[in-house]
């Protein structure tokens, strides 16, 4: 059994999965609309000017749809694991070029460190999604059951909890 399949990190791969497409289909429906997810492994949450009611039915509809095929809708363009391999990438790039070769002026250093940065940056553009896709999300929704859609908050952004069950 692979750490992927440990019961706490399966579900929560799912859940976000499920999470990731509940939010194209919600941006699909309002065009414009600034959403945020974030997953665990027994709910999602979703962040943003919405009802229960939309979320519920963007969910229900994501569940039928991943379950039809269509596991591209696990991956997003703005999700975290884009962020973390973005930065990890750029980061241990600029380290590297910073510790490699002779000592340099400063201003050589910083033309070494936005490039190694740059052409990492560009690295990561397939590297996040492929993490998704392998890592992070799962399209396995065969047990999964959504129990219902709640408002969490009362005051400011509204947030609404999505509880699962797989």
């Amino acid at each position: 059994m692979s750490l992927l399949d440990w019961p706490l990190i399966a579900r929560t791969r799912r859940n976000h999965g499920l999470e990731h497409a509940t939010v194209h289909i919600l941006s699909e429906r309002n065009p414009g609309i600034s959403i945020i997810g974030r997953s665990t492994p027994n709910c999602f949450y979703i962040y943003g000017e919405l009802t229960a009611a939309e979320i519920n039915s963007a969910a229900t509809e994501a569940l039928a749809r991943l379950r039809a095929g269509q596991g591209h809708l696990t991956i997003h363009p703005s999700c975290g694991t884009n962020f973390v391999a973005s930065g990890v990438l750029a980061g241990t790039a600029v380290f590297v070029a910073m510790s490699v070769g002779r000592r340099r002026s400063r201003w050589e250093l910083l033309t070494r460190a936005m490039t190694a940065a740059t052409l990492a940056l560009i690295l990561a553009q397939p590297v996040g999604p492929l993490l998704q896709a392998r890592v992070t999300t799962s399209a396995d929704m065969n047990t999964m059951e959504i129990l219902g859609v709640w408002r969490t908050n009362t005051v400011g952004l509204p947030v609404h909890r999505v509880d699962t069950r797989s």
